[in-house]
């Protein structure tokens, strides 16, 4: 689940936001596929182990403990309740009826995680029973401990997975005493080091790696069942902007992790080095993940944890062994690091984007958190969020959020920021920002004096939203009579929206999702809660089309030396050639392109910077490769159609696609290309040509997938495009033997800045890549089979 109950200060954030350009010199490459393939080898070796009864290998003193461990990291990793293996080991743990606190929460979070329906009763019952073995009185009230007798006081270990347990039940309706609450608040504010650490036990003990992180997540967890709301609603009516209570725990902690950050070991006087190491690490996830950051102190934290985790799996039996204190057994070091690598590799749904003034853009704590909670339940995904500074950040780092959140009362102070949001715009990120607190305030012509710095072009400017656009109903219908009709802004970029702003308060009412805090409150504030929760849903469906990328996706970096190296001398320049039928239409696709091609697995020696020409310029010949695209009717001149004629007979490439399936540009470039080349007939390419199947296995493009438009539907239907796998189409011009001009009737662009419009018939965003890399790698090598492909196939 996501974090919820954060209240994050811009203190902590500007000591924990570090300029990135230092981290990533410093990060090594890793990708994607090998963080999948560690967790699924992992996933593979755990349910290898599982004995006839359900089990893994028991510890004597903790009966279900480890085998609710390892159910609980295989459910985590994506193996399916359902799953037999799954099914004997819950089984297995429903038969138990546990008592002591590490085996009743771990029982307790695998259920929730599982099948919470149809054990709510077992789950309910051991909720009961850590409420009533909390201790209540003394020192260490608020904390849980080993049940061995009235004189054994609690310790934080115990007392974190008891509170990650109550937790779990609550997001699946078990409500908890809000004593209960209170008590561990209190005791994990009390027994906090002087440094920011946790100890073991809640006397001065010197802190740990573990147990300082057993400590943030705890708190985080208790504070935001108790602490004082941003927002509140009562029958006299909603009051938000509330100013938050001061209190600096979460910031020294994060501060002390910061300072003492490594993934090698168990860090801090207290952590015994390489004791409780992978312990460590499943804390630290869950810091990173709770406290919604990226980066603790300077260091990626999941990147960096992945890195090592994958430096210590086990070639050939693919499991991880620690040291000492049970990590020693496989089984546990293994369910430890999966749990790391599998929660902490959720996909990141948005990011809260810190701004002056002050701490204006952070009126309402919790509130993103409660609608990625939401947004998780409507969509049955595990999704996470971030903050991010975008003065620190650079845009790759941006780009790991697919939408940045700017909120705020005041004019917000973004200033120096314009070209790289415009850059995270150009790759395909989005904007969604709101003022908050007055109707309107002063943060709405602040935000549109800086946008119009972001689009100096008169084309892209902030308009009403009308009644046809896709954020009134894409996932749920806004209501007809709803405060925010009429009130949401958006900003139309090629192919796609690349911002909506609402000039109204949503913040407030996804606050007021949170903690039940909705008991007395009138219908129409309820309806009003329901109508930003439905607009923040349409929304971030419409930006991620409900596919948010996992965190590893974005580890092979531009940073790294071989694409650095892809600026001078040796590599491919490619032309963007401009007409009048909508040439920059998708101004960032072709960007996009040559950013896959240069750092993903093809690496191909291909320049970063796309080259703007007309068909008739004169330095047309010195590209090798030309792309354009467009969306409505053009004609060439008699000098552009002659240098183009030129450039192709010389050996030049070009590839073309039509945006959204136009008709009218596939028209016009059809009539076009017979002008250019009229002794040479636009056909076909058949299947069997090489350009489908020849740059690997990876790159087969004979079966694609490619996206129906979303059928118009009754109003109060959500919106859905149809997705079917299909035979590529593409059309093309042989001369000599080879493809010189290559054309899609069906968009490539749009998907590849990276959004989907659901009207856009065409390729889904991971196939129009494929799709296009194809072209360009065989553009590169024209003659590599090409004799074997036979000619193309007459229209």
């Amino acid at each position: 689940m996501s974090a919820r109950g954060v209240l994050v200060s811009a203190v902590v954030l500007s000591v924990l936001a570090a300029p990135l350009s230092a981290r990533a010199q410093a990060q090594q490459e890793l990708s994607a596929d090998q963080v999948r393939e560690a967790i699924r080898q992992g996933r593979e070796y755990l349910l290898s182990q599982q004995d006839g009864a359900g089990r893994w290998d028991e510890m004597t003193d903790y009966e279900g403990g480890v085998t609710a461990l390892c159910t609980l990291a295989l459910l985590n990793s994506g193996v399916e309740p359902s799953n037999p293996k799954i099914q004997k080991a819950l089984n297995y743990l429903r038969s138990l009826e546990l008592s002591k606190t590490y085996t009743v929460s771990l029982q307790t979070m695998v259920l929730c995680a599982a099948e919470p329906a149809r054990d709510m009763p077992i789950i309910t019952r051991n909720v009961h029973w850590l409420a009533r073995v909390q201790i209540v009185n003394g020192a260490r009230a608020g904390s849980w401990s080993y049940p061995l007798g009235p004189d054994v006081g609690g310790d934080n270990s115990n007392s974190q997975f008891a509170v990650l347990a109550l937790n779990e039940a609550e997001h699946v309706g078990v409500k908890v005493d809000p004593k209960v609450w209170k008590l561990a608040a209190e005791y994990w504010k009390d027994c906090q080091n002087p440094d920011g650490s946790w100890g073991y036990q809640p006397v001065v003990m010197p802190g740990s790696g573990s147990m300082t992180c057993a400590g943030v997540g705890a708190w985080i967890i208790c504070s935001g069942k108790v602490g004082k709301p941003a927002a509140e609603a009562t029958a006299a009516g909603v009051q938000c902007c509330m100013p938050p209570e001061k209190d600096d725990t979460l910031e020294r902690a994060l501060v002390w992790l910061g300072r003492n950050f490594t993934v090698q070991r168990n860090p801090g006087q207290g952590g015994a080095g390489s004791q409780w190491h992978y312990y460590y690490l499943y804390g630290l996830e869950r810091v990173g993940r709770l406290s919604a950051h990226r980066f603790i102190g300077d260091h990626d934290w999941y990147r960096e944890g992945a890195q090592f985790l994958l430096s210590q799996q086990d070639r050939f039996a693919h499991n991880w062994i620690g040291e000492g204190h049970s990590e020693d057994r496989p089984h546990i070091a293994t369910a430890l690091a999966l749990l790391f690598l599998s929660k902490g590799r959720r996909p990141v749904l948005m990011a809260k984007v810190i701004h002056g003034p002050d701490e204006d853009w952070n009126n309402h704590p919790t509130a993103v958190a409660n609608l990625t909670g939401f947004v998780e339940k409507q969509w049955g995904l595990d999704l996470t969020w971030q903050v991010i500074n975008p003065q620190t950040a650079e845009v790759d780092d941006l780009l790991q959020a697919p939408v940045l959140f700017i909120s705020g009362s005041k004019p917000p102070e973004l200033g120096g920021l314009e070209q790289k949001l415009r850059s995270y715009i150009d790759r395909g990120g989005f904007i969604f920002a709101e003022g908050c607190c007055t109707d309107p305030g002063p943060f709405d012509g602040g935000l549109r004096k800086f946008l119009a710095k972001v689009f100096p072009e008169g084309e892209y400017k902030l308009r009403l939203a009308g009644p046809e656009h896709p954020i009134w109903r894409i996932d749920r219908p806004v209501r007809p009579n709803s405060p925010y009709v009429g009130r949401l802004w958006t900003i139309e970029y090629g192919c796609r929206t690349c911002v909506v702003f609402s000039e109204v308060d949503l913040s407030c009412y996804w606050e007021l999702m949170g903690r039940g805090r909705l008991e007395g409150v009138p219908e129409n504030v309820k309806q009003r809660i329901e109508d930003a929760n439905t607009i923040g849903l349409n929304v971030l469906a419409y930006a991620t089309n409900r596919e948010p990328k996992g965190k590893e996706e974005a580890f092979t970096s531009l940073d790294s030396p071989e694409v650095a190296d892809m600026k001078g001398r040796g590599v491919i320049q490619v032309a963007k050639l401009i007409h009048g039928g909508g040439a920059n239409d998708a101004p960032g696709a072709l960007a996009n392109l040559l950013r896959a091609a240069a750092q993903g697995d093809l690496r191909l020696p291909v320049a970063l910077q796309q080259f703007d020409v007309r068909a008739s310029d004169p330095n047309l010949p010195r590209f090798v490769f030309a792309f354009m695209h467009g969306r409505h009717d053009f004609r060439f001149t008699p000098e552009e159609r002659e240098n183009l004629r030129k450039y192709l007979l010389n050996g030049g490439t070009l590839l073309a696609d039509a945006i959204c399936a136009s008709q009218e540009f596939a028209d016009a470039f059809r009539r076009e290309m017979a002008e250019v080349l009229p002794n040479h007939k636009m056909a076909r390419i058949p299947i069997d040509h090489p350009i489908f199947h020849d740059v690997g296995e990876k790159y087969d493009i004979t079966q694609v997938s490619r996206r129906e438009p979303a059928a118009a539907g009754a109003a109060d239907q959500p919106l859905r495009s149809r997705v079917q796998k299909v035979q590529p189409e593409l059309e093309g011009i042989e001369i000599d033997g080879r493809l010189a001009v290559i054309f899609s009737p069906y968009d490539i662009s749009c998907a590849l800045e990276q959004h989907e419009a659901l009207q856009c018939r065409g390729y889904t965003r991971e196939d129009a890549a494929r799709i296009a890399l194809n072209v360009l790698k065989y553009a590169m090598a024209p003659d590599a089979g090409v004799a074997a492909a036979g000619p193309v196939s007459k229209r």
